[in-house]
Protein backbone atom coordinates (compact mmCIF):
# COMPACT_ATOMS: atom_id res chain seq x y z
CA UNK A 1 0.00 0.00 0.00
CA UNK A 2 1.55 3.22 -1.30
CA UNK A 3 0.98 6.79 0.31
CA UNK A 4 -1.14 8.70 0.09
CA UNK A 5 -3.98 6.14 -0.10
CA UNK A 6 -7.72 6.35 -0.20
CA UNK A 7 -9.53 5.78 2.91
CA UNK A 8 -12.09 3.73 1.74
CA UNK A 9 -11.01 0.28 2.37
CA UNK A 10 -9.47 1.34 6.01
CA UNK A 11 -12.76 3.29 7.57
CA UNK A 12 -15.79 1.90 7.93
CA UNK A 13 -17.69 4.99 7.11
CA UNK A 14 -19.29 5.59 3.41
CA UNK A 15 -20.20 9.17 1.85
CA UNK A 16 -21.55 11.21 2.44
CA UNK A 17 -20.99 10.61 6.09
CA UNK A 18 -17.06 10.16 5.40
CA UNK A 19 -15.62 13.17 5.58
CA UNK A 20 -12.19 12.12 5.05
CA UNK A 21 -10.24 10.92 1.65
CA UNK A 22 -6.63 9.80 1.62
CA UNK A 23 -4.49 9.27 4.62
CA UNK A 24 -1.12 11.19 3.12
CA UNK A 25 1.40 10.57 5.59
CA UNK A 26 2.55 7.63 8.12
CA UNK A 27 5.52 7.85 10.65
CA UNK A 28 5.73 5.31 13.35
CA UNK A 29 1.94 5.84 15.14
CA UNK A 30 1.81 9.91 13.67
CA UNK A 31 0.45 10.75 10.39
CA UNK A 32 -1.88 13.00 8.45
CA UNK A 33 -4.99 12.97 6.21
CA UNK A 34 -6.33 14.98 3.28
CA UNK A 35 -10.53 15.96 3.28
CA UNK A 36 -12.14 17.86 1.14
CA UNK A 37 -15.81 19.39 2.11
CA UNK A 38 -18.55 18.13 -0.01
CA UNK A 39 -21.40 20.34 -0.60
CA UNK A 40 -23.88 17.23 0.11
CA UNK A 41 -21.67 17.30 3.24
CA UNK A 42 -24.78 16.28 6.02
CA UNK A 43 -22.93 18.33 8.73
CA UNK A 44 -22.63 21.89 7.00
CA UNK A 45 -25.28 24.12 7.96
CA UNK A 46 -27.68 26.40 6.55
CA UNK A 47 -25.04 28.54 5.41
CA UNK A 48 -22.88 26.20 4.47
CA UNK A 49 -20.52 26.36 7.34
CA UNK A 50 -18.94 23.09 8.94
CA UNK A 51 -21.07 22.47 12.75
CA UNK A 52 -17.70 21.98 15.24
CA UNK A 53 -18.96 18.50 15.75
CA UNK A 54 -17.60 17.32 12.09
CA UNK A 55 -14.26 18.85 13.11
CA UNK A 56 -13.70 16.09 15.85
CA UNK A 57 -15.50 13.70 13.23
CA UNK A 58 -12.62 14.38 11.01
CA UNK A 59 -9.79 13.97 13.83
CA UNK A 60 -11.87 10.40 14.86
CA UNK A 61 -11.51 9.43 11.31
CA UNK A 62 -8.10 10.37 10.18
CA UNK A 63 -7.08 8.87 13.16
CA UNK A 64 -9.26 5.29 11.86
CA UNK A 65 -7.44 5.85 8.58
CA UNK A 66 -4.14 5.57 10.02
CA UNK A 67 -4.92 2.96 12.67
CA UNK A 68 -6.35 0.94 9.70
CA UNK A 69 -3.22 1.57 7.67
CA UNK A 70 -1.23 0.77 10.37
CA UNK A 71 -3.04 -2.96 10.99
CA UNK A 72 -3.42 -3.82 7.11
CA UNK A 73 0.76 -3.20 6.39
CA UNK A 74 1.01 -5.33 9.94
CA UNK A 75 -1.04 -8.62 8.02
CA UNK A 76 -3.80 -7.70 10.82
CA UNK A 77 -7.58 -7.21 9.52
CA UNK A 78 -8.66 -3.74 10.47
CA UNK A 79 -10.06 -3.40 13.97
CA UNK A 80 -12.93 -1.22 14.38
CA UNK A 81 -13.04 1.71 16.80
CA UNK A 82 -15.49 3.82 18.76
CA UNK A 83 -14.58 8.03 19.76
CA UNK A 84 -15.38 7.79 23.43
CA UNK A 85 -13.94 11.03 24.73
CA UNK A 86 -13.06 14.33 23.79
CA UNK A 87 -10.85 16.93 25.24
CA UNK A 88 -9.29 20.45 24.69
CA UNK A 89 -11.55 20.97 21.45
CA UNK A 90 -10.59 24.50 20.15
CA UNK A 91 -12.15 25.91 16.78
CA UNK A 92 -10.18 28.57 15.81
CA UNK A 93 -11.47 29.50 12.38
CA UNK A 94 -14.90 28.53 10.56
CA UNK A 95 -14.77 25.80 8.19
CA UNK A 96 -16.50 26.10 4.61
CA UNK A 97 -18.32 23.61 1.85
CA UNK A 98 -15.19 23.77 -0.11
CA UNK A 99 -12.56 24.36 1.93
CA UNK A 100 -9.50 21.53 1.60
CA UNK A 101 -8.12 20.46 5.12
CA UNK A 102 -5.02 18.62 6.25
CA UNK A 103 -4.89 16.87 9.40
CA UNK A 104 -1.99 15.71 11.22
CA UNK A 105 -2.26 12.90 13.60
CA UNK A 106 -0.13 12.30 16.89
CA UNK A 107 -0.72 9.27 18.92
CA UNK A 108 -0.20 10.47 22.79
CA UNK A 109 -1.27 6.74 24.18
CA UNK A 110 -1.18 3.40 22.41
CA UNK A 111 -2.80 0.71 25.32
CA UNK A 112 -3.98 -2.73 24.10
CA UNK A 113 -7.51 -1.49 23.27
CA UNK A 114 -7.44 2.12 24.09
CA UNK A 115 -5.91 5.29 21.83
CA UNK A 116 -5.49 8.65 22.87
CA UNK A 117 -4.57 10.77 19.55
CA UNK A 118 -3.99 14.60 19.24
CA UNK A 119 -5.36 16.06 16.21
CA UNK A 120 -4.53 19.21 14.48
CA UNK A 121 -7.04 20.92 11.62
CA UNK A 122 -5.16 23.24 8.76
CA UNK A 123 -7.06 25.07 5.65
CA UNK A 124 -4.11 25.89 3.57
CA UNK A 125 -1.43 27.31 5.68
CA UNK A 126 -4.26 28.36 8.78
CA UNK A 127 -4.91 25.70 11.98
CA UNK A 128 -8.49 26.05 11.74
CA UNK A 129 -8.97 23.43 14.84
CA UNK A 130 -7.13 21.95 17.56
CA UNK A 131 -8.60 18.13 19.54
CA UNK A 132 -7.41 15.36 21.41
CA UNK A 133 -9.96 12.37 20.75
CA UNK A 134 -10.15 8.84 22.78
CA UNK A 135 -11.13 6.04 21.04
CA UNK A 136 -12.16 2.45 22.07
CA UNK A 137 -10.45 -0.10 19.60
CA UNK A 138 -11.88 -3.61 19.09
Amino acid sequence: MQLPVSVEDLVPHRLPMRLVESLERVNGNNGAAKASIRSDCPLLDAQGKLEDVALIELVAQSYAALKGYIDTRAGRPIRRGFLTGVKDFRRYARVRSGDELHITLQTIADLDHFAVAQGDIFCEETLVAQAEVKVWIE
